[in-house]
C-alpha cells in the first residue's frame, strides 16, 4: 500500500467524510441546455506525435470544435464573434467557412450576419495543426492508486485549450504512458514547469482540491527576476482579471484578496532568484505580484513587457477600468507561434516565409527556439497534510546560470 494511499489520502478521507459529495458537474451545461458537455466532443483521433529539434509537434489532423454560445456572444453576428473571439486564422477565412459549410450552427449552413442565440451549438471543422512543444519528457514524481505527480516541462498547457489539443499533458500522459481518466488539482500556465498534481479518481480529486480551497497546501515556487530583490517581502495587492482569453491580471481595488510571500536566495548582478509561496491562488499571481513590485521574471513575455506596460514595466501601477485596453489589445498579437526565430540572422530570417499547409492553405507554425518555450517560474514544491512532492532546481535556477548565459533572454 503507497504512502498517499495509506497516509494522506486516508486522512484527507477522514476529514471530509462527513460532507463528501462529488462535485464534477463538467460534463452538464445547465439545466437549460438539451446537450450535455460529453456530446460536444469529436470522436477519437489517431495522434501522431513527432520529435525533432528538441520539440514534440503533433501530424495536423481534421478536428471539429463545438461549443455552446457563450454569454458575450448573444445577439450578435456569426462572423464578427468568430473573428474576434478566434484569432488563430486570418478574418477572411471565416467568411469562406461559413460559406463552405465549414463553420455550422446547430448542425446547419447559417449566413454569416446570422445572430446567435441562447442554447446555440456552434461548430467548426477544420484541419488543425497545433504548436510545437518542448520534447522534455513528463518526468513522474509520485503514483499511485489515488494520485499522479509529475514534473511538468515548461511550454505544455497541462488540459487541451485553444489551438492545443494533443500537446497537452494530460493527453501526452494519456497516448504515450497509457493513463486515463486523470482530474488535474492544481494549475500551472503552459510557460511555466514543476509539481503537477492529478487525481486518478473523482473522489480523491475533491478531497485534494478542498485541501488546497481550505488552505491545507503549502506550495512554493522559485523564478528569476529583473534586479535586486528586496531581502523578504510580503504583497498583499488585489488582483483582477481583465482579459480571460490571455488570463491576464492587473492589480486593482476592484480585485481578490491574494497574498504571496518573498524572499531573495541569491544576486548575480543583474537578476536575483526568488523564493515564491502563494497563500492564495490567484491566475498569474506570482508574476502579476513581482511586476508590481518592480521585478518581474525576467523573461517573462506578458508581464514583464515594456512595450505593453512602458518603460518601468507596471510597477507599483493600480489599474481602472479602463487603463488595459490597449495592453490587451498588445499582448494578444505577441504569441510565439506567429514569429520566426529571433535568433536567426538577418539572412536566415528572411528565408523563413511560413509556408501554406497544402490541405487548408494557412501558414505553418514556425519552430521556437528556447526562450520562446519558457519562463524562469517553477513549481518547486508542494506539501498536503505534511506529506510533500518537490522537484529539482531547475537549470536556469542554479549558480552557474550566469548573466553572459542567459542575457540574450531577457524582455528588453
Amino acid at each position: 500500500m503507497s504512502l498517499f494511499q495509506s497516509s494522506l489520502y486516508e486522512r484527507l478521507l477522514t476529514i471530509y467524510a462527513s460532507n463528501l459529495k462529488v462535485r464534477f458537474l463538467s460534463y452538464e451545461r445547465s439545466a437549460g441546455h438539451r446537450l450535455r458537455r460529453k456530446d460536444l466532443r469529436d470522436p477519437e483521433q489517431n495522434v501522431k506525435y513527432i520529435l525533432e529539434n528538441g520539440l514534440r509537434k503533433v501530424e495536423p489532423y481534421f478536428f471539429t470544435h463545438k461549443t455552446f454560445t457563450k454569454e458575450r456572444w448573444l445577439n450578435r453576428p456569426l462572423i464578427s464573434v468568430l473573428q474576434t473571439e478566434f484569432k488563430d486564422r486570418p478574418p477572411d477565412y471565416y467568411q469562406k467557412a461559413i460559406l463552405e459549410g465549414w463553420v455550422t450552427v446547430n448542425e446547419k449552413k447559417v449566413s454569416s450576419e446570422y445572430l446567435l442565440m441562447p442554447q446555440d451549438v456552434l461548430a467548426h471543422t477544420l484541419h488543425r495543426h497545433e504548436p510545437p512543444v518542448t520534447g522534455e519528457n513528463i518526468k513522474i514524481i509520485h503514483e499511485d492508486e489515488e494520485i499522479l505527480v509529475v514534473d511538468k516541462p515548461a511550454s505544455i498547457p497541462v488540459h487541451p485549450t485553444g489551438r492545443y489539443q494533443h500537446n497537452t499533458v494530460l493527453n501526452i500522459l494519456k497516448y504515450e504512458h497509457g493513463y486515463q481518466s486523470l482530474f488535474p488539482v492544481n494549475r500551472l500556465d503552459r510557460l511555466t514547469s514543476g509539481i503537477l498534481i492529478f487525481a486518478r479518481t473523482k473522489e480523491s480529486a475533491q478531497l485534494v482540491e478542498r485541501a488546497m480551497r481550505e488552505r491545507l497546501v503549502q506550495k512554493e515556487y522559485v523564478c528569476r527576476v529583473l534586479g535586486e530583490f528586496p531581502s523578504e517581502i510580503v504583497c498583499n495587492e488585489k488582483l483582477l482579471t481583465v482579459s480571460h482569453r490571455l488570463g491576464l491580471n492587473v492589480v486593482s481595488p476592484d480585485g481578490k484578496e491574494s497574498t504571496t510571500i518573498f524572499k531573495r536566495l541569491s544576486f548575480d548582478g543583474e537578476t536575483s532568484i526568488v523564493q515564491c509561496k502563494p497563500i492564495t491562488g490567484r491566475t498569474h499571481q506570482i508574476r502579476v505580484h513581482l511586476q508590481y513590485l518592480g521585478h518581474p521574471i525576467a523573461n517573462d513575455p506578458i508581464y514583464a513587457s515594456p512595450e505593453a506596460w512602458g518603460p518601468t514595466r507596471g510597477k507599483g501601477k493600480i489599474y481602472d477600468a479602463a487603463e488595459h485596453e490597449a495592453t490587451i489589445h498588445d499582448l494578444a498579437t505577441q504569441e510565439f507561434v506567429s514569429k520566426p526565430n529571433s535568433s536567426s540572422t538577418s539572412e536566415e530570417q528572411s528565408t523563413l516565409t511560413r509556408p501554406l499547409c497544402e490541405i487548408c492553405n494557412i501558414p505553418t507554425y514556425y519552430d521556437p527556439h528556447p526562450g520562446q518555450l519558457s519562463i524562469w517560474l517553477h513549481a518547486m514544491k508542494y506539501t498536503i497534510e505534511g506529506y510533500t512532492f518537490q522537484t529539482d532546481l531547475p537549470s536556469w535556477a542554479n549558480e552557474d546560470y550566469l548573466p553572459d548565459t542567459y542575457r540574450h533572454l531577457i524582455q528588453s
